[in-house]
């Protein structure tokens, strides 16, 4: 009952969220995934006016991994009023994922 619970705020959170929602799936024992933890940052800075970085543990919400298709880590979706519009697998370095997303926005 917890897990739909949270689900159901996952949804919420997206649908209602005013700036398009870059969503980081990630598991803390994914080199990668901290590889691309101080890129996010930069992402964030530069873009947070324009943009949401939210970070899901697919670890502790596998169900949320299951229903956006998440088979390799780190993955980012970008979400605009709630739908998936981009999806990126791997690391990408700060400035080309900037530049990547300010072409979605």
């Amino acid at each position: 009952m917890a897990t739909k619970q949270q689900f159901n705020n996952f949804e919420e959170l997206l649908s209602n969220s005013e700036l398009p929602v870059l969503v980081d799936f990630y598991a803390d024992w994914c080199g990668p995934c901290q590889m691309i933890a101080p890129i996010l940052e930069q992402v964030n800075t530069q873009m947070k006016q324009r943009l949401w970085v939210v970070k899901i543990n697919t670890d502790k919400y596998p169900h949320l991994a299951n229903q956006h298709h998440i088979h390799s880590l780190p993955t980012l979706v970008l979400f605009k009023q709630g739908h998936p519009v981009d999806r990126i697998e791997g690391v990408m370095p700060a400035d080309a994922l900037i530049q990547r997303l300010q072409t979605m926005l």
